[in-house]
């Protein structure tokens, strides 16, 4: 008895899902999937525009009878030497200076030792030292004339000779 009134409403309920499926006139519209659009790449940021020579090449100064290196002195080395890691056939003589006072030989000596000052931070920034050559003028190129501070503090110097950028 169980089977037969079972059968009857298998039978209505199959009847039902076929009408509903079959007779349904009204179409929903398809429901078109656009694409999203393709991720624009973040731009990055616009680069610092490269310094130019007469930038990276403008002197060091020291204090009097003095070759250590202070932190303005630091920074123009640091730009100095980002520009040869860019330009790598670059060499940059080294020219060491200093004011009038003192002998002609310790003059010489101390700009070869601030010479080779701005030498050895360059190359601990990765700067080959084949490609800083130093030299010293001692006193003999002032870069102002003149017998007092100002004019001194302007010659005790370290200056940089750029070739083959």
């Amino acid at each position: 008895m169980i089977l037969k009134t079972r059968k009857p409403w298998a039978a209505v309920a199959m009847a039902l899902s076929i009408g509903l499926v079959g007779c349904s006139d009204d179409k929903k519209p398809e429901e078109v999937v656009q694409p999203a659009p393709a991720e624009q790449p973040a731009t990055p940021p616009e680069p610092a525009p490269a310094a130019s020579a007469a930038e990276v090449t403008q002197p060091v100064y020291f204090a009097f009878d003095d070759y250590s290196l202070n932190s303005e002195g630091q920074g123009q080395l640091n730009k100095l030497g980002e520009f040869m890691k860019t330009s790598a056939r670059a060499v940059t003589q080294i020219e060491g200076h200093t004011d009038e006072r003192g002998s002609v030989e310790y003059n010489l000596a101390l700009g070869q030792r601030r010479a080779q000052s701005a030498k050895n931070y360059l190359v601990q920034l990765g700067i080959d030292a084949s490609r800083l050559p130093t030299m010293s003028y001692g006193e003999e190129k002032p870069a102002v004339e003149g017998h007092d501070e100002s004019a001194w503090a302007k010659n005790r110097r370290a200056e940089f000779v750029l070739s083959n950028p």
